[in-house]
């Protein structure tokens, strides 16, 4: 599961396993594989879906979802699974026969070979997936973006998809986070304390908020993952979780969770008894979830980005909006490569034995945050 045990995933909705395929219309030739997750579609569709690429991004130190957050959060609709409970949900750009052959497009696809989408209101920007069973979930998710027209994609240089599948949905929570604290003039607070240091999303957030200048950014790693977050440079100060005791200027603090560690919330909240506001984002640490009954000080709140995107969008319009997330997020991914060594480093790897072996080694906490990796059915 993710960060600094594995891979972070988005933020604020957590990992979720999700179901695929909730219809298919109706098509010749079609055949089910009651435990496959597989779609065999007419003979026309099925050429053209053969030919497309379908990357995995599952990062060692950036996935996606915790499963324990997918029920609130409604994510088990992103699709339906033929015969079984669920796939893995996770950012990528693929090739979308029903738009047009040949498209490549940038959104939520299953961990799966293939996916039956349901495109509507479909326009030159992309289009959204109408099926039923995603009706319900935030529009954001269900929106695919054709890469001729998103502002985000390098059209220039195709090899930075990699960097894209593996940053772009974290880095636009990160960005929404630093937003929110910013919007609300950080609660007061002067330092910031982020825990599960060496998640994507966690750093990504860091990177914000030190550009800002007057907030002092402390991360809470492991042990084993000091000398990396010390080597971003977008960590004022990097302490162990036992070494609480070394943050200053307890008065005037501010928690951002994306380890989800009930015990080292707890902890937190326990020593710093005037902390200015605590948030939620993610759960990293997931054998460690707990509950935040009966928790010293102020309640953590689960920072859900629609909310400020809805909001942002409303004040600033949203041409403005994407703008400014253009901006950042180019700031960001030029951050991530250019440096010596780069942030995040890309490995390739094909097939289902090495989907299934690098998801194992994600889910048991031992990947390296400096790799992210791209996996190919």
């Amino acid at each position: 599961h993710l960060g600094d045990r594995g891979a972070q995933r988005f933020g604020h909705e957590g990992l979720a396993f999700v179901r695929l395929i909730e219809r298919v219309a109706e098509r010749a030739a079609l055949e089910r594989a009651a435990c496959d997750v597989r779609e065999v579609h007419a003979a026309d569709h099925a050429r053209a879906v053969a030919d497309r690429l379908q990357q995995v991004a599952v990062g060692a130190a950036g996935g996606e979802r915790n499963g324990a957050f997918a029920q609130a959060l409604r994510l088990r609709r992103f699709g339906e699974c033929v015969g079984r409970g669920g796939r893995i949900p996770r950012r990528q750009v693929s090739l979308v026969a029903d738009v047009k052959v040949g498209e490549r497009f940038y959104g939520y696809y299953p961990m799966a070979s293939e996916v039956v989408l349901s495109p509507g209101r479909v326009n030159p920007r992309g289009f959204s997936d109408v099926v039923l069973h995603r009706a319900s979930l935030h529009a954001v998710y269900n929106q695919y973006m054709n890469c001729a027209a998103d502002p985000f994609y390098d059209k220039s240089n195709a090899a930075t998809e990699d960097i894209q599948a593996l940053l772009r949905p974290l880095f636009i929570t990160s960005w929404l986070i630093d937003d929110f604290f910013g919007d609300n003039q950080f609660f007061g607070a002067s330092t910031a304390v982020l825990s599960s240091a060496s998640s994507k999303t966690a750093y990504g957030t860091a990177h914000e908020m030190k550009k800002r200048g007057n907030v002092q950014v402390v991360g809470l790693t492991s042990p084993s993952n000091v000398a990396f977050c010390e080597s971003l440079g977008c960590y004022d100060r990097v302490l162990t979780y036992d070494q609480l005791d070394k943050i200053e200027n307890v008065e005037n603090l501010v928690y951002v969770d994306f380890a989800g560690n009930a015990a080292l919330r707890r902890s937190i909240h326990a020593s710093f008894p005037n902390l200015k506001y605590s948030c939620s984002i993610g759960g990293t640490h997931v054998s460690d979830l707990g509950s935040t009954k009966d928790i010293a000080g102020v309640k953590p709140v689960l920072f859900f980005a629609p909310a400020q995107i809805k909001k942002r969008s409303e004040e600033w319009g949203g041409a403005e909006f994407g703008s400014r997330m253009v901006q950042a997020w180019q700031g960001f991914a030029k951050t991530v490569t250019n440096s010596n060594p780069p942030w995040l480093q890309s490995q390739f790897k094909q097939g289902e034995q090495s989907v299934a072996t690098v998801y194992e080694q994600v889910l048991e906490g031992k990947g390296d945050p400096r790799f992210g990796h791209m996996l190919s059915f």
